[in-house]
């Protein structure tokens, strides 16, 4: 691709998705990771918090009360304990059991399967309602387990977006939900790629501090790799890797 790094915002969104599709393994949309309730409480217990530790905290968690009933009946203090490893346990607790004490209440059961037959945005407003979900975990339940058309926007995603002119330098991470979500197709299966591979990028490639520019397939058009390292010559762009190496590490769930 040419080096282009004035394109509009949407110009510089597509090929960020076109760039990151080539770059990355192609994703499906055959399988969820996981069920709709322990997306959503997972997603909750993994808030500012490593995987493993969220894992661990899940593991704990209903390997200490059972099923989302024990959890729900648990004494508070003892859910916290159980999930010690997440970054606000003493918080999180008291969010999950209000979260699994809404949805027996309102849906008699413990699970999330209606939201498959619910218009998005009334499933969007029903979760964004529960107690410390916000958009990107709404976003993530309705995109992964029922397909919907919307994009999860983490703090990679949301990273990623601002070096290269996706979106503003000062755009949040809620707005950008809106203004990435209106550049892209409505078509739940390349919202899940651009998001998934944006998220690999951001673990792997364009890190928080010294990012690795020299293997970014961007640098063509991103505004951070231009401020930093001036326009991406003809052997920078040559020496960019055509795809992502099993050898230089494992990519997240």
């Amino acid at each position: 691709m040419p080096v282009l790094y004035d394109a509009p915002a949407a110009a510089k969104t597509l090929r960020n998705y076109e760039a990151l599709q080539r770059f990355y393994p192609p994703l499906t949309l055959e399988k969820p990771r996981r069920s709709p309730m322990r997306e959503l409480i997972s997603t909750v217990l993994s808030h500012r918090t490593t995987h493993a530790d969220e894992e661990l905290a899940y593991d704990r968690m209903l390997a200490a009360f059972g099923d989302w009933a024990g959890v729900l009946a648990a004494p508070t203090a003892e859910l916290a304990h159980a999930i010690r490893t997440t970054r606000w346990p003493d918080t999180q607790a008291p969010r999950i059991q209000e979260i699994l004490r809404r949805v027996k209440a309102e849906r008699g059961e413990f699970a999330l399967d209606f939201l498959a037959q619910w218009p998005t945005a009334e499933g969007m407003r029903w979760l964004h309602d529960m107690p410390g979900i916000g958009l990107k975990t709404a976003s993530l339940v309705l995109l992964f387990n029922f397909h919907k058309p919307v994009l999860p926007v983490d703090t990679h995603v949301h990273r990623i977006a601002q070096r290269v002119g996706m979106i503003g330098p000062k755009t949040s991470a809620d707005k950008a939900h809106q203004l990435l979500l209106a550049q892209l197709p409505p078509d739940p299966l390349v919202l899940l790629n651009f998001h998934k591979h944006n998220y690999w990028h951001g673990q792997k490639v364009c890190f928080f501090s010294q990012p690795d520019c020299a293997r970014c397939p961007l640098k063509g058009f991103c505004n951070y790799y231009l401020e930093h390292h001036g326009p991406a010559t003809p052997a920078a762009l040559a020496a960019t890797p055509a795809r992502w190496e099993v050898a230089w590490g494992e990519l997240a769930h």
